[in-house]
């Protein structure tokens, strides 16, 4: 794995495991600040707005701590370390959230352990994960991933995943008829270039779309690190945060 989990691993042990509890304690401290003067700004209460810690590349450890300072929500992006990593924290009372691109072939892990998937942007996935879902005897909430890019095309998927905002009822509609699956609402990540805020105006016209067809569909998952205060004030539910609570560990995570 990547620098940050060898120096923030277990094995830092004693005073360097009280140096990253301390560390973890203030970035969440500065996050809920931050979320708190956004809720505020937007109108809102900071209890609408729910917390996904991304752990990518970061050890147990870390996930440990983060149950420790009140967190139940954690994400990963990738199976490979997903799967084993909540498998060591069986043990919490966590809601796993897996957000990164998904294939289908990695479906069947994923409805083991995923409580929530937020990059659902096919009816073929859809399927596969209704059915490895349905063969674990789990329920799985799906939120349908949107590609806000400029260039996105209508039956395209983009390239960070996601189907064009024209295409989202029909991903929902096929969530929805997968007996093993709930469908939650809508994701999206925004574009790397342009005004987060506009993005993530679009997202919400498309969440309102899904939720006249399904009231219940209300979860709108945008905003990382970067652009939170943004996706707030456009109506997320959930922010996917990972570099504010962890510190760096790359592009494209949170």
């Amino acid at each position: 794995m990547e620098h940050a989990v060898t120096a923030a691993g277990p094995e830092a042990g004693g005073a360097g495991a009280s140096a990253r509890r301390e560390r973890i304690g203030a970035n969440l401290a500065a996050l809920r600040e931050r979320i708190g003067a956004a809720c505020a700004a937007a109108g809102r209460g900071p209890e609408e707005v729910t917390v996904v810690a991304v752990t990518k590349t970061f050890p147990a450890s870390d996930v440990r701590i983060l149950a420790e300072s009140g967190i139940t929500d954690v994400g990963e992006n990738r199976d490979q370390e997903a799967a084993p990593k909540a498998a060591e924290c069986a043990d919490l009372d966590l809601r796993w959230h897996f957000v990164g691109q998904l294939q289908t072939n990695k479906a069947r892990s994923v409805a083991r352990y995923a409580d929530v998937v937020h990059s659902l942007d096919r009816a073929r996935l859809a399927s596969a994960l209704g059915r490895h879902a349905r063969a674990e005897g789990r329920e799985v909430a799906c939120l349908v991933q949107v590609d806000l890019d400029p260039g996105s095309r209508a039956g395209v998927l983009g390239p960070r995943g996601g189907a064009d905002p024209r295409d989202a009822l029909a991903v929902a509609d096929a969530v929805a008829a997968e007996d093993g699956l709930v469908l939650g609402g809508v994701m999206a990540v925004a574009p790397r270039e342009g005004d987060p805020a506009e993005a993530f105006a679009r997202l919400g016209a498309v969440a309102a779309e899904v939720r006249d067809r399904y009231p219940r569909a209300r979860t709108v998952s945008a905003g990382m690190s970067g652009d939170l205060e943004a996706a707030v004030h456009q109506g997320a539910t959930h922010l996917r945060v990972g570099t504010a609570l962890l510190d760096d560990r790359g592009p494209n995570v949170g």
